[in-house]
């Protein structure tokens, strides 16, 4: 990551003061930058899709109520993307006091730990030297597995014991991650998952603003908005998370997957940004985007996949990539420019799905991950099919195969080889593809491909494998 250097700021205490800076906490400060970019009509949180009337609306009460957040949701749902979004309502600079021995970035006018309230009653103003630290820098985040108390909350440091600092002293302490984060947002993810040790740590955070070490309190005024993630299935669970900390969190944000396959695919498109350009650029009908997306919503619905755990967005984003890097093979291969992904490059998503899908084992099924996998594609090109043939027409879309021929198709197979057995194509498929499926050979191979899937998922030709390829019959 690029250096960020402060513009021209006050660099003494005494300058400080003078230019008229007040100090104020986390939450008053992103309240007040929430606000003014709610007032003027800014984007609050670019990038992210689906949400406008659900997850937003709940996360902007809860900025201008000042609490800390737990989101709840599945994986995949942008419960991490939208915490670490949360900077942009802070203070680009924010000073503090440089001082070496420091642990923390110390409020200049009001510290917080003896040796920073030592520094301001024993030095003038003038000597006492500031520092400025970046929006950027001032979030941390942490996974719960495997998280321990020291790790987040802090530790005594023998070092400093054997040098003669009292065990109950605040010097004796080694920080962790919260209490250096002060003036910060600290966020953790996977809350059930943390023992019940490091959740009471977190409780007298929240509710005292303390830091408590083997039985010995320290008291700090922290200053810090905290911000939790989880899974509905294992925080509703009795016993994962204690009430008191349950408690405490000001705000639960229920996030969702997309509730319509445009949004999933609008995702898809802003993930990708410019993936498809280069030297071998790919060009993707609309159709297998839809098909992509309709793959994961299928997944999602499926009887076969644990729903507890959902099927994350990166699930299409994956399969997208797979399918882009497929396309783009061929075209390196037979100088297709662009490359048009096809049917045929599914057959590389299992690399790009398995693992990413739990099955869900109470059931009497036998069907392995590939075989859940085989099963929600099929439906997926199905459904995304059955659009194309109600709005235009199942006789127009088929047309061109009416006379009864044999067609192989193939990831590897270059677009002239179905050129070659395609001549013409029905002026119907330009309008309901919108593609230039009559000019363009690549995008041709993808159309009759697309065609060809669609009917025999509709049981109107068959189909034989071997040898990596497929042959249709009618």
């Amino acid at each position: 990551m690029n250096a960020i250097w402060p513009p021209p700021h006050p660099t003494t205490l005494e300058a400080l003061v003078d230019s008229g800076w007040k100090s104020k906490s986390v939450k008053r400060e992103v309240r007040e930058n929430f606000t003014r970019m709610l007032a003027g009509g800014a984007e609050l949180f670019p990038g992210i899709v689906g949400y406008d009337d659900t997850v937003i609306p709940e996360i902007n009460l809860a900025l201008l109520a000042e609490h800390d957040l737990l989101f709840l949701g599945e994986k995949g749902q942008a419960k991490s993307r939208i915490m670490r979004m949360l900077t942009r309502f802070l203070d680009e600079w924010i000073p503090y006091i440089d001082h070496p021995d420091l642990p923390i970035h110390e409020d200049p006018t009001h510290p917080i730990t003896s040796l920073g309230r030592r520094l301001v009653a024993d030095h003038d103003p003038d000597d006492i030297q500031i520092a400025w630290w970046h929006r950027d820098r001032r979030y941390a985040e942490r996974l719960s597995p495997g998280t321990k108390f020291a790790d987040i909350i802090g530790e005594i440091d023998p070092a400093k014991l054997t040098g003669g600092v009292s065990m109950s002293a605040e010097e004796a302490l080694s920080f962790g991650l919260i209490p250096r984060m002060h003036r910060g947002i600290f966020a953790m993810n996977e809350l059930p998952e943390l023992d019940d040790l490091v959740q009471v740590g977190l409780f007298n955070i929240l509710e005292e603003r303390d830091v408590q070490i083997r039985g010995y309190p320290i008291q700090f005024d922290l200053d810090i908005m905290i911000l939790f993630s989880a899974n509905p299935a294992t925080y509703n669970r009795s016993g994962k998370v204690i009430p008191q900390l349950k408690d405490r969190i000001g705000t639960i944000v229920q996030t969702h997957y997309p509730s319509e396959r445009d949004e999933g695919i609008e995702i898809l498109q802003q993930e990708v940004g410019d993936e498809l350009d280069g030297d071998f650029p790919v060009l993707v009908p609309f159709f297998m985007y839809q098909i992509v997306e309709e793959i994961t919503n299928q997944a999602r619905r499926s009887k076969y996949i644990d729903h507890s755990s959902g099927v994350s967005a990166r699930f299409s984003l994956a399969n997208f990539r797979t399918l882009v890097a497929s396309a783009r093979q061929r075209g390196i291969t037979h100088d297709e420019r662009p490359a048009v992904p096809r049917i045929s490059d599914l057959g590389h998503v299992y690399s790009s799905s398995l693992g990413k899908l739990e099955l869900d084992l109470m059931g009497t099924h036998q069907m392995s991950e590939r075989q859940v996998l085989d099963a929600v594609t099929a439906e997926a090109i199905k459904v995304v099919f059955g659009e194309y043939v109600e709005q235009h027409g199942l006789g127009a879309i088929a047309e061109i195969f009416r006379g009864g021929v044999r067609v192989e198709v193939g990831d590897q197979l270059p677009s002239s080889e179905y050129a070659a057995r395609l001549k013409k194509v029905p002026p119907a498929w330009d309008l309901a593809f919108e593609v230039n499926a009559s000019e363009n050979e690549a995008v041709r191979a993808s159309c009759v491909e697309f065609v060809l899937a669609g009917l025999y998922s509709m049981e109107q030709i068959s189909r034989s494998q071997r040898h990596g390829k497929i042959e249709y019959e009618f």
